[in-house]
């Protein structure tokens, strides 16, 4: 399993750890209307799955913003979600409040069930670890970071470049 630290403390990260190559595990999740979600609704599309611990959070904010202008650019071709324990609730607040149009929020907060496909579910805490994954149109994934230290940014540059090259 990857070695994740949250404010430097080492966190035990549970469900199975994703790499290059495997194929993407289906989930369910819930959208801001409390209606349910899974990989399959996105079929045929590139996804771009941006995880984030809090959405109230200064570095998950900036983590969300910067997806949701990128994700203008990318072409009706690639959804681009943001997946975090956070209640539907407070992510519709958050969104409207910031003008996010262009990706989808979704709460994991139900069952973990995200979480524990992808292997960020971080037990201490029971929040999702800040993580970037890009799965194909085939739902292969092409592309995983899990980000060391949980209050750190993501590689935001190389995780659209890799998008960018499925778009080709």
């Amino acid at each position: 399993m990857a070695n994740v630290t949250f404010k430097n403390n080492p966190v035990t990260l549970l469900g199975k750890e994703v790499a290059v190559g495997d194929t993407a595990q289906d989930f369910t999740a819930l959208a801001n209307d409390l209606s349910p979600v899974t990989l399959a609704d996105s079929k045929g599309k590139i996804r771009l799955i941006s995880v984030i611990p809090s959405i109230d959070t200064g570095v998950c904010s900036t983590q969300t913003r910067k997806f949701n202008e990128e994700a203008a650019s990318l072409g009706d071709d690639v959804q681009v979600l943001t997946i975090s324990a956070d209640l539907p609730f407070a992510q519709a607040r958050w969104c409207a409040a910031e003008g996010i149009a262009n990706l989808q929020t979704l709460s994991d907060h139900r069952d973990l069930s995200f979480g524990e496909a992808y292997g960020v579910v971080m037990k201490e805490l029971r929040l999702l670890a800040r993580s970037v994954f890009v799965i194909d149109k085939d739902d292969k994934v092409t592309y995983v970071e899990y980000v060391g230290e949980g209050t750190d940014h993501p590689n935001y540059e190389q995780a659209i470049l890799a998008v960018k090259e499925l778009t080709k």
